[in-house]
């Protein structure tokens, strides 16, 4: 509902930073807290700190309906001093129209799906499970995201996979830079983009199929395309030496190769993607 509706006001805040794979810290002008440091930070960042288990009892019933949960901490001037829990926030993630379809797209494309998350278990389960996630890694921290990537690339018996990661975040970063190929939504951050090979121009998932597709028929061409143009010369190349081609008869087979290449690296004009 929109503010005026609900009789809420922001508060301004001053010394606002983001802590990677934490949350977002910063000091109140006003209201019952103001002057004090703040952290708005995920549970799974909490964990190995005694306000975890005061936290994680607050939010169960949270987590039992597939929400995920952030603190409202009052803080010190470091992260390593001592947390105060003073509130705990659920939000509950509204999938996308399409994810769904994304997912069976990939799938069709016979492409193991793996969603890596910081939300809690629980939440990050439920969304694997109704879109069709082949594999859910959760309560996860930046830095694991990237040794995740890893891990992925090559499977307990040595062989190799090649690995895309699609991200949007700035915890994403080290995964997009890590993976085989990084893809980065238009509509996230500078440094996702920066990090990623390639670019979705609208935060549409379906997308990251098409991206694929288009990639395989760009490399099937390129191959066919190799393949006429040694095709000519190792059949032109004996008849020259052999005295069996004319210089112009040369000329002649050299525009039809450039010619054919050409043609059909045109033919990609053709391609339309699918989801759209």
């Amino acid at each position: 509902m929109p503010q005026k509706a609900t009789g809420v006001a922001p508060i301004a805040t001053s010394s606002s930073k983001g802590l990677p794979g934490i949350g977002i810290e910063g000091i109140p002008s006003n209201g019952l807290f103001a002057g004090q440091t703040l952290r708005l930070q995920s549970v799974a960042s909490l964990q190995g700190s005694a306000q975890h288990n005061i936290v994680l009892q607050q939010a169960q019933a949270c987590f039992e309906q597939g929400q995920t949960v952030s603190a409202l901490m009052t803080a010190g001037s470091k992260i390593e001093e001592a947390l105060t829990p003073i509130a705990v926030i659920a939000f509950g993630d509204e999938l996308k129209a399409n994810a769904q379809s994304a997912v069976d797209a990939l799938h069709a494309l016979h492409i193991r799906t793996v969603m890596l998350s910081g939300d809690n278990l629980a939440a990050a389960t439920r969304v694997g499970k109704t879109i069709g996630i082949d594999e859910v890694f959760a309560q996860i921290m930046p830095s694991n995201k990237a040794e995740i990537i890893q891990r992925l690339q090559t499977d307990p018996e040595g062989r190799k996979h090649f690995v895309a990661m699609v991200g949007d975040g700035v915890n994403d970063a080290p995964a997009l830079a890590m993976a085989d190929v990084g893809m980065a939504m238009s509509t996230g951050t500078d440094v996702a983009m920066q990090a990623a090979g390639i670019t979705l121009m609208r935060g549409d998932p379906t997308l990251v199929a098409d991206a694929i597709d288009i990639s395989k028929k760009t490399w099937s061409k390129i191959r066919q395309n190799l393949f006429w143009a040694f095709a000519f010369n190792t059949i032109g190349i004996p008849m020259a030496a052999l005295d069996y081609l004319s210089p112009m008869l040369a000329g002649s087979a050299m525009a039809l190769s450039s010619f054919c290449v050409l043609s059909n690296a045109l033919l990609l004009k053709r391609w339309r993607p699918k989801h759209s």
